[in-house]
C-alpha cells in the first residue's frame, strides 16, 4: 500500500493535466452517493465523508474534516486523507493527502467551468477569500485562461498581502485589493472561496458578462453571494443533487421564491461533453458556477495520481 504525502500529490497533479482528466473522467461511469456530513462538537465544524467507485475496479472514500475557526490559530480551515482501494480485493491501494487532493480537484474543477463559461477574452481574474483554497484558484484559473491581472481580496487586507507574496514567489504577479466592490467592477472572471455564512457579494455588484464561481459555501445555511444574484444569472452546477441539497445560495433564492429548480441549466458532466456549446446566452450574461463538491471528482484526481506513479513521475 502506498502513502502519498502532499507534495506527492501537488507533483502528480499539475492543474492542466488534471483539468483534462476531469473532463475526461466525468464522461466515464462512476457511481458517487450524496456525502454524508456531521457536526461532531455541534457547532460550524464538520466533518464529510465521501465515497465514490468504478464496479469492480477502484473505490475511494474521503473523510474531509472542517475547522473554520483554524484560521485564528494558523491553521487550515479544511483538511482531509483519501483512502483507495480495489474493487477486485477489497485491499487498500493507497492512502493519500486529502487535504492537497482536494485543494487540486476543487481549484482544477472551478477553472474547468471558467475556460467553459468564461468569455474568451477575459483578462482580469478576482479571488475572493484568503483561505487554503486562494493560491490553488489562481494557479488553476491561470493555466486554464490568459489572465493579465490578478487581484485577491480577503477581509483583512493584509491576509491578503501574504497571499500575493506567495503567488510572487511562485511566479505569478498579482495585487492585493481591498474595496469588494471595484474588485467587483473590474474583473471578468470571480472565484469565491470562504466559509462565509452570510451574503459578501452584492448582487447588483457584479457586472453584466461576469463568470463567477462560488466554490466555499457547501451548506444550505452558508452563502456567498446574495441570493438575488441568482434570478439574474445563467445558473450552472457541478452536480444538481449535490447543490439542490447543500448549495446555500441556490437553495436560498429556491426557499425565497426568487428562482426554480430548473434555473440551473446544467451541470459539469454535460458542460465537458459539449465544451464547444454556446453554453453563454449573450455577452452581457452573468454567469454562475455553483460547486459543492462531489465524490466522483476525487476519484478521478486520485486515479490520476495512480497513474503518474505507475509512470514513475
Amino acid at each position: 500500500m502506498l502513502f502519498l504525502d502532499q507534495a506527492a500529490i501537488a507533483n502528480a497533479l499539475p492543474y492542466p493535466a488534471l483539468m483534462d482528466a476531469l473532463a475526461t473522467g466525468l464522461q466515464q461511469t462512476i457511481q458517487s452517493p450524496l456525502r454524508s456530513h456531521f457536526e461532531p462538537n455541534n457547532d460550524t465544524s464538520s466533518v464529510l465523508i465521501m465515497p465514490a467507485w468504478r464496479p469492480h475496479e477502484r473505490m475511494g472514500v474521503k473523510l474531509v474534516s472542517i475547522w473554520p475557526g483554524n484560521g485564528a490559530v494558523g491553521k487550515p480551515a479544511v483538511s482531509g486523507v483519501y483512502v483507495l482501494l480495489s474493487c477486485t480485493n477489497g485491499q487498500a491501494i493507497a492512502v493519500m493527502d486529502g487535504t492537497e487532493l482536494t485543494a487540486r480537484r476543487t481549484a482544477a474543477t472551478a477553472a474547468l467551468a471558467a475556460r467553459i463559461l468564461a468569455r474568451p477574452n477575459s483578462r482580469t481574474l478576482a479571488v475572493l477569500g484568503t483561505g487554503s483554497l486562494c493560491v490553488p484558484l489562481v494557479q488553476a484559473h491561470c493555466s486554464a485562461l490568459p489572465f493579465q491581472r490578478v487581484l485577491v481580496w480577503g477581509r483583512r487586507i493584509e491576509q491578503a498581502e501574504r497571499v500575493v507574496a506567495e503567488l510572487l514567489q511562485l511566479g505569478i504577479g498579482a495585487e492585493a485589493q481591498a474595496d469588494l466592490q471595484a474588485v467587483l467592477a473590474n474583473a471578468d472572471v470571480v472565484a469565491a472561496a470562504s466559509t462565509a455564512t452570510s451574503p459578501f457579494i452584492r448582487a447588483e455588484w457584479v457586472k453584466p458578462s461576469t463568470h463567477l464561481g462560488l466554490i466555499g459555501a457547501f451548506t444550505p445555511a452558508m452563502a456567498e453571494a446574495e441570493p438575488g444574484l441568482m434570478a439574474r444569472c445563467q445558473l450552472f452546477a457541478d452536480n444538481r443533487e449535490a447543490v439542490l441539497q447543500k448549495g446555500g445560495e441556490v437553495l436560498q433564492a429556491i426557499q425565497q421564491g426568487l428562482i426554480q429548480a430548473s434555473a440551473i441549466e446544467a451541470e459539469l458532466v454535460e458542460l465537458v461533453a459539449a465544451p464547444e456549446h454556446a453554453w453563454r446566452l449573450a455577452n452581457a450574461a452573468i454567469t454562475v458556477f455553483k460547486s459543492v463538491g462531489f465524490a466522483a471528482l476525487d476519484l478521478i484526481a486520485a486515479e490520476q495520481v495512480m497513474a503518474q506513479q505507475a509512470c514513475g513521475k
